[in-house]
C-alpha cells in the first residue's frame, strides 16, 4: 500500500498530526504542531499520560505564539486509541522510549492503522529509521525527524531510511519551518545524525571529567555558560532530557563504537539506578521542584 507523500503547507494545514508518545519530547513536539491552528492528536496508552501532555500544550501554546510572533492556537487531543490518533493524519511522529523492541512492533501497528498518504517519522535520538522499518510495508514513507528540545531548541535532524521518497523529504524541508521547526538533512545514514553526533562527544567528555573527579557538574556547566553564553550547560541539558534516556542513547552508541570509554556510562548508570533521572523525578545532577 503506497501513497503520495509530497505536500505544500496549504495541502496539510487543516489536517491533523499524530504524535505517538506523550513523554518529555512527545508533548513538546505536539506543542509545535498545535501552533498553526490545526489539531494534534497525542497517543499514549494511559489516560493520565496524554492528559498531562494535553495540559502542557494548553499551558505553553500562548507563550510560544507570543515569543515566536506568528501562528494560531490549535487543538491538542489525547487518545488511547492508535486508530483514532492516526485518522486523517498527514504526519505521524513516533516518540517512544529508545528501544527497538518497542519501536519495531509499534511501527507495524501504525502501518496497519494509518491512511495510505500519512508520512511516517521517528523521533529516535540515535537509531536510523532503517532499523525499525521491518513491519512497514512501504519503506519510502518512513524517515528520521529528530527533534531536540522545542520550543527552546528548534533544529531538527532529517534523515532517510535508505528508501525514503525524495518528495517526502523535500516536503518536510519546506513545511516544517511553518511550525517553527528548522530541518537539516543528513546526506547519508549516520548514528547520531548531525548535531547529536557532535553533542555526543561533548556530553561524553563532560561526563568523563566528572567521573574522573576533575570537575563538578556545576563547574562544567558554568564554563559553558560563561564562554559560550548559553542558558544551560551539558549537565543541565542531560537532566532536562532525562538521564535514563541519555543512558539508553549511550548504550546504543557503544554497540556501534565499542572503543568508547566506559566510565561516562557508569556515572549515568549510578544516577539511573538511584532513580535520579533529572527534572522529571526532581533530582539528577541537580535538584528541582518535585513534579
Amino acid at each position: 500500500m503506497t501513497g503520495s507523500y509530497t505536500y505544500t503547507f496549504e495541502d496539510i494545514r487543516n489536517r491533523p498530526v499524530a504524535v505517538i508518545g506523550a513523554g518529555t519530547l512527545g508533548r513538546r513536539i505536539a506543542l509545535m504542531f498545535a501552533s498553526r491552528g490545526a489539531t494534534v492528536r497525542i497517543y499514549a496508552r494511559r489516560a493520565e499520560q496524554h492528559a498531562e501532555a494535553m495540559q502542557y500544550v494548553t499551558d505553553n501554546l500562548p507563550n510560544l505564539l507570543y515569543d515566536r510572533g506568528f501562528g494560531e492556537i490549535g487543538v491538542a487531543v489525547g487518545t488511547s486509541s492508535l486508530e483514532e490518533a492516526l485518522d486523517g493524519a498527514w504526519l505521524a511522529v513516533e516518540s517512544v522510549p529508545e528501544k527497538l523492541e518497542i519501536k519495531i512492533p509499534l511501527w507495524g501497528r501504525i502501518d496497519q492503522a494509518a491512511p495510505p498518504d500519512t508520512i511516517f517519522a521517528t523521533n529516535s535520538s540515535s537509531f536510523p529509521s532503517r532499523l525499525m522499518a521491518e513491519k512497514v510495508r512501504d519503506k519510502s514513507r518512513l524517515c528520521n525527524t529528530h527533534f531536540y528540545m522545542p520550543p527552546q531548541f528548534n533544529a531538527l535532524d532529517l534523515m532517510s531510511d535508505g528508501e525514503t521518497d525524495r518528495g517526502l523529504l523535500d516536503t518536510l524541508l519546506t513545511v516544517l519551518p511553518e511550525f517553527g521547526v528548522h530541518p537539516f538533512e543528513a546526506r547519508r545514514e549516520c548514528t547520531g545524525f548531525i548535531f547529536n553526533r557532535v553533542w555526543a562527544a561533548i556530553k561524553r567528555e563532560s561526563l568523563a571529567v566528572v567521573a574522573e573527579g576533575v570537575a563538578r557538574p556545576e563547574d562544567v556547566d558554568g564554563m559553558f555558560k560563561v564562554n559560550w553564553r548559553v542558558p544551560a550547560g551539558p549537565f543541565q541539558t542531560m537532566d532536562l532530557v532525562g538521564l535514563d534516556v541519555v543512558l539508553d542513547i549511550e548504550n546504543h552508541y557503544i554497540e556501534e563504537f565499542p572503543y568508547l570509554p566506559k566510565h561516562a556510562r557508569d556515572l549515568l548508570q549510578e544516577y539511573v539506578d538511584a532513580g535520579k533521572l533529572g527534572v522529571k523525578t526532581g533530582e539528577g545532577f541537580y535538584t528541582y521542584p518535585k513534579p
